[in-house]
């Protein structure tokens, strides 16, 4: 039985707690999109993105399980070997796995080679 002591000292508010802070993390965006203060380039970046122009914040807001660590990582993998030629090649950079390479490929698109 959980008792009121046993609420805000147990693993059942640390569980609430950390509830309510993911979704009031979703706040802030949600007040931009409704006042147009997203800038166009991540509302275009939510349908599709270019992995070898779109910045690290770009590719952590328009892929899915890429936060702004991991879209460093593709950055410095890009910068250090060059462009991506295949939407396959993400999977060179540390921590990408086929997974979410499938779970985003409708997400991502590749700029022509010059």
């Amino acid at each position: 039985m959980i008792t009121m002591k046993g609420i805000f000292t147990g693993r059942f508010f640390s569980s609430c707690l950390a509830m309510l802070l993911a979704l009031g993390l979703g706040l802030p965006l949600a007040a931009q999109a409704q006042s147009g203060d997203i800038p166009a380039e991540v509302t275009e970046a939510r349908t599709q993105v270019d992995i070898n122009t779109a910045d690290a914040e770009t590719l952590a807001l328009a892929l899915d399980g890429i936060g702004l660590a991991k879209a460093m990582e593709i950055i410095a993998y890009r910068e250090q070997n060059g462009e991506f030629t295949s939407i396959e090649q993400l999977a060179d950079v540390r921590g990408i796995g086929p997974a979410t390479i499938d779970r985003n490929r409708d997400r991502m698109v590749i700029s022509s080679q010059e």
